[in-house]
């Protein structure tokens, strides 16, 4: 059993942590919202500092919401990488999970791996459902050597684990994974809407849609969501959002155009002036039925 740091706890990294400490690894945690208190009753160990974790542990993990919060956690102000310039004779792998621009994760494990240590992208898919039940897809940037090393932790916590490459492939997959993502949801949104609105039962039609080609998990999940308005995350809309944004920038940085991606970020921003920002992604319907005029009706009694 290993010495692992996990260093933010909301609705994703609180369950991932909870794999690890089953599994009988030995946690030390910190999260700037607090450490939920049932890890620390399950045996997790609550630090001050992301230096601290750094200092206690063999491997340290991040779930964090945004780039600019994992570059402060790792280089500010008692920040892992103080952590691990105190660390002389050992060898620290830090892990990020979180989902953030490539570019940007290229030059922090360049920076990492100049104090002497290993790094890791791997952020995920599968949301909070996938957390909670382990069934994560981890989408990893590493050597090989590294990912052979930290493979059995990622086993704990996900079910489909694909090394993509060096460092900032994992990133670059999860982009290609957000565009997927969110051009389906919108595709499900605009179909049950389209649906309701020429008269048919919105339910009937998702029913039959899951029996062939237009069967996927954002018609399932998120088609649910649609038709019984439930909107409590799930995926937050301020974080698709964010992801869109890391989407397009990139995009143009390589001299390339993502037409649709720009289209539905435009239809999460609707969300985000409407107050949406903690809404799941799959309320970009609310914005399709403004411009629609019509809500999806609900089931008939």
């Amino acid at each position: 059993m290993a010495n692992l740091g996990f260093i933010g706890l909301g609705v994703m990294g609180k369950p991932m942590a909870g794999h690890l400490i089953k599994a009988g690894h030995k946690l030390f945690l910190h999260s700037r919202s607090g450490v939920p208190e049932d890890l620390i009753r399950q045996g997790g160990q609550l630090m001050a500092s992301p230096k601290d974790v750094a200092e206690r542990s063999e491997i340290v993990i991040t779930m964090l919401p945004d780039t600019r919060d994992v570059e402060m956690v790792l280089f500010g102000n008692r920040g892992i990488a103080e952590g691990l310039q105190s660390r002389k004779d050992s060898v620290c792998t830090v892990i990020d999970m979180s989902s953030i621009s490539p570019v940007e994760t290229q030059k922090f494990a360049q920076k990492i791996k100049a104090l002497g240590h290993d790094y890791v992208d791997a952020p995920v898919s599968g949301g909070d459902i996938g957390a909670k039940d382990a069934t994560l897809t981890i989408m990893v940037g590493s050597s090989a050597k590294t990912f052979a090393a930290v493979k059995p932790l990622f086993e704990l916590m996900g079910k489909t684990i694909t090394h993509v490459g060096e460092n900032g492939a994992g990133q670059i997959c999860k982009v290609a994974n957000q565009i997927l993502v969110s051009i389906t949801i919108a595709a499900v949104a605009e179909a049950l809407l389209f649906a309701s609105k020429a008269g048919a039962d919105p339910h009937k039609v998702r029913q039959a849609l899951m029996g062939g080609f237009a069967a996927s998990k954002a018609l399932e999940v998120h088609g649910e969501r649609m038709l019984n308005r439930h909107f409590e995350p799930g995926f937050r809309v301020e974080l698709h959002h964010k992801d869109l944004n890391i989407a397009l920038e990139s995009a143009s940085s390589l001299g390339m155009s993502l037409p649709n991606t720009a289209m539905v970020r435009e239809l999460f921003t609707g969300c985000l002036a409407h107050g949406g920002a903690k809404w799941d992604n799959s309320a970009i319907i609310k914005m399709l039925e403004i411009l629609s005029n019509h809500e999806i009706r609900k089931p008939s009694k």
